[in-house]
């Protein structure tokens, strides 16, 4: 069909010479449908389905809002993602045995107990090999969970800090960090380190202090009898409020050394 023959055909769609103008057969399908009205009863339950939605949408948002609002929620998420309070490199053969170890240092933070756990998985440490403590202590909860975990995996610590070479050298390990350190299988003291203990004390405030007390004590009693370090070093810990820095035979007395070493780089196999 021509291009004339075809603007003729649609011509005669158009108009008509006895009536109204007539649409061609493809403006039929463009019409538009009328919508259907919804049942009042569907209408209901489709607002109601979306207020419920709303409702607990905006619920969690409140919950969620008010977790992280705290600031011990933001302190333990700065710890664990964005600026960790420890730091640690592993040592292929370190002076105390020449085995594997894992040097960690610094304060033990709201999340140290996570983050420490992911650092023992990245260093492939086996039963036998060191966790090499040097720290001022920090939060005592996550202080407990590392020294169960060093306990669970067979583990040794040790007071100290190492250089490229894998030499030890002397350090100090004080508050917390004790309760980490007694969670080694063995416990390495290396002469010229340094084990601090005082009294706990709990920096949020409690309606019931002397009760907190009792209970923070019951707690390290019973972890440090079961790592086999004497009650003797709770009833110190009891004593003072500052740092007491215990001399190697009373650690040795104590249980909390149980190995001494006067030259780290003698025992190298």
């Amino acid at each position: 069909m021509s291009a004339d023959d075809r603007r003729q055909e649609e011509s005669s769609f158009r108009s008509s010479p006895t009536g109204p103008r007539v649409a061609p057969p493809g403006e039929f399908a463009r019409q538009p449908q009328p919508a259907v009205p919804l049942h009042p009863a569907t209408r209901r339950r489709f607002l109601g389905s979306i207020l419920i939605f709303l409702l607990l949408v905006s619920g969690v948002g409140i919950r969620a809002y008010r977790d992280i609002s705290r600031p011990e929620a933001w302190d333990y998420w700065k710890d664990q993602y964005f600026s960790p309070s420890l730091s640690s490199s592993v040592i292929v053969k370190a002076d105390l045995g020449g085995g594997r170890a894992l040097a960690v240092s610094g304060h033990i933070g709201p999340a140290a107990a996570s983050w420490f756990h992911d650092r023992l998985n990245e260093a492939h440490l086996s039963p036998g090999d060191i966790v090499l403590l040097s720290s001022p202590g920090g939060n005592v909860d996550q202080a407990l969970i590392m020294g169960e975990t060093i306990r669970s995996r067979g583990l040794f610590t040790a007071v100290g800090v190492a250089d490229d070479s894998g030499r030890i050298r002397p350090s100090y390990c004080a508050s917390a960090c004790v309760l980490v350190f007694a969670g080694g299988q063995t416990r390495y003291g290396v002469e010229g380190s340094a084990l601090g203990i005082h009294r706990f004390t709990n920096r949020t405030p409690v309606s019931d202090p002397v009760a907190n007390t009792q209970r923070v004590a019951g707690m390290l009693l019973g972890y440090l009898t079961r790592m086999g370090v004497s009650s003797s070093v709770v009833e110190a810990m009891s004593q003072t409020s500052e740092i007491r820095w215990l001399g190697t035979q009373q650690a040795q007395a104590m249980n909390l050394i149980t190995n001494l070493i006067t030259d780290p780089a003698r025992n190298r196999p």
